[in-house]
């Protein structure tokens, strides 16, 4: 009896000792044991050269949403990147002619024996002599019999008419001359990129606007929203969302003999992060980074994208929208932007959606490239995090403890 005794406090013991392992083994983590994909913080601390200091926390300024400061970066956001409007050389009218077309000029004298016109009547029709097409060679220079050299690039053809007839008008009879550009090929504009048909076409007399030359080259591939057009000018680059072109007239601009007008397919994303289902479980999209799917996408639309909050884990009063601002604008709303030493400051916008207006703040705030959403964690959340490791070890060492007493 004695011996059956100390053997039943023998196996209490050891699976005393085993909980107490099990309980040890589950808070540890066992971190030895498990194989890593990358270094972890410890590795990566004792084995750098250098540590330097750790810079101060980044300013930023927390505005909770309200109608002022919706209207005012609803208003921003709207007008964001408007440059077409602004391109210099944008008020071009007159083709000029340009190194590499081919120019045809017809002189006309007052009467018949002056220096291009014989002095016998009826030994040729008219009172004009067409001078044989020519092209303009790479200093901008033509020909002209008895006129000599001309530069002409950059000259519209009447100029040039003007300078053949004072060049001739002394050795000629009253003469006048015609110019005409029989075939553009230095005045020419490019529109390349994602468009159906790249090509390349002279401007025309009258001038061609930007969509117009878009439309030229079959229209874009892809949606406006997701399409950036860039115009090269003089050796600069000016480059704006589709979207603005085509909602702002005034940023339909004129373009200038020369320009290359390219487009490319950079889709708008945002990123959203916190407490919103899992990746994956919605739509089998497996990332917390998403895309635009129109030209003005709200705030609750793309939170809806994402799946919406999560009903166990969200605090609905604390959702954040991070992005950076323009001084101007915060100085608008009425922010003191002294203590912020960048031109851009940090912007966290703050979402109450627990009432019924913040739905509509929501559904109204537009949201923009690279908008960063964060949905806060209820203050619940914490303490159930700190538990589930106990009740898991306590689990743990119930099994053990039951797998003892059940060997005996």
């Amino acid at each position: 009896m004695v011996a059956k005794t100390e053997r039943s406090d023998f196996d209490f013991g050891i699976s005393r000792i085993l909980a107490v392992a099990a309980i040890s083994f589950s808070l540890a983590g066992c971190g030895s044991f498990i194989p890593l994909d990358a270094p972890d913080a410890v590795a990566t601390q004792t084995n750098a050269a250098l540590i330097t200091e750790p810079s101060a926390p980044l300013a930023y300024a927390l505005m909770p949403v309200n109608p002022a400061i919706l209207q005012a970066t609803n208003a921003f956001t709207d007008s964001a990147g408007m440059v077409f409007s602004r391109l210099p050389g944008g008020n071009y009218r007159d083709v000029t002619i340009g190194i590499g077309d081919i120019v045809t000029v017809t002189v006309y004298e007052a009467q018949a024996g002056g220096l291009f016109i014989p002095r016998e009547a009826g030994v040729r029709p008219g009172n004009f002599v067409d001078i044989p097409r020519q092209q303009v060679d790479q200093s901008g220079n033509i020909n002209i019999p008895y006129a000599g050299s001309i530069k002409v690039a950059g000259l519209t053809p009447r100029a040039v008419s003007n300078i053949i007839r004072e060049r001739l008008k002394d050795r000629a009879i009253d003469p006048q001359a015609v110019v005409s550009v029989a075939e553009q090929r230095g005045n020419q504009i490019s529109v390349l990129g994602e468009v159906n048909s790249p090509l390349r076409f002279p401007v025309d007399p009258g001038g061609i606007r930007l969509m117009g030359a878009i439309a030229r080259a079959g229209g874009p591939k892809y949606p406006s929203y997701e399409s950036t057009i860039t115009i090269k000018r003089e050796g600069r680059t000016y480059s704006e969302t589709m979207s603005s072109v085509v909602h702002n007239p005034n940023e339909d601009a004129l373009l200038a003999p020369g320009d290359v007008v390219f487009l490319t397919r950079i889709p708008r994303v945002y990123m959203v992060f916190g407490s919103t289902p899992s990746p994956g479980s919605i739509g089998g999209t497996n990332n917390r980074r998403f895309s635009f799917e129109n030209d003005n996408m709200s705030l609750a639309e793309a939170i809806a994208k994402a799946g919406g909050l999560d009903g166990a884990r969200a605090d609905s009063k604390s959702i954040y929208v991070y992005r950076f601002e323009p001084k101007p604008l915060l100085e608008r709303i009425g922010i003191a932007v002294s203590q912020f030493p960048t031109k851009s400051v940090p912007a966290v916008y703050k979402f109450d959606m627990s009432k019924p207006d913040g739905w509509f703040q929501a559904d109204t705030f537009r949201m923009r490239d690279h908008d960063v959403i964060s949905v806060a964690e209820s203050p619940s959340i914490e303490f159930i995090k700190l538990m589930n490791p106990l009740n898991a070890a306590t689990t743990n060492a119930d099994n053990i403890s039951s797998v003892v007493v059940n060997s005996k």
